[in-house]
């Protein structure tokens, strides 16, 4: 089971932008599902963005055309760009990886501890 470690999170203002790392402690180039999830207070986790077998990304409508998920496979890192931040955004967001996808659509196994991201004025 991979482990991951989030990093980049922090206060922004509306309107601005922050770019999320994922830190795996293996190779990320065979897993089948990688995926930024975000829970708000009191509400779900939800899943943001995310790779379904290699490079296909997909995102929740709330983030299209504000975010982009990324990958470097060489540093075993996964990157999600947030521009055009909104205060709806504010959460705390956590990588989760899915080595083969049996688990979609629930989360996979392996997660992050977790960044705070906040938007506010």
């Amino acid at each position: 089971q991979v482990q991951l470690v989030e990093s980049g999170g922090g206060l922004v203002q509306p309107g601005g932008s922050l770019r999320l790392s994922c830190a795996a402690s293996g190779s990320i180039f065979s897993i089948y599902i990688m995926g930024w999830y975000r829970q708000a207070p009191g509400k779900q986790r939800e899943l943001v963005a995310w790779f379904k077998s290699g490079r296909m990304t997909n995102y929740v409508d709330s983030v299209k055309g504000r975010f982009t998920i990324s990958r470097d496979n060489a540093k075993n890192t996964v990157y999600l760009q947030m521009n055009s931040l909104k205060p709806e955004d504010t959460a705390v967001y956590y990588c989760n990886a899915d080595s083969d996808g049996s688990r979609w659509p629930r989360p996979g196994d392996s997660w992050g501890q977790g960044t705070q991201v906040t938007v506010s004025s």
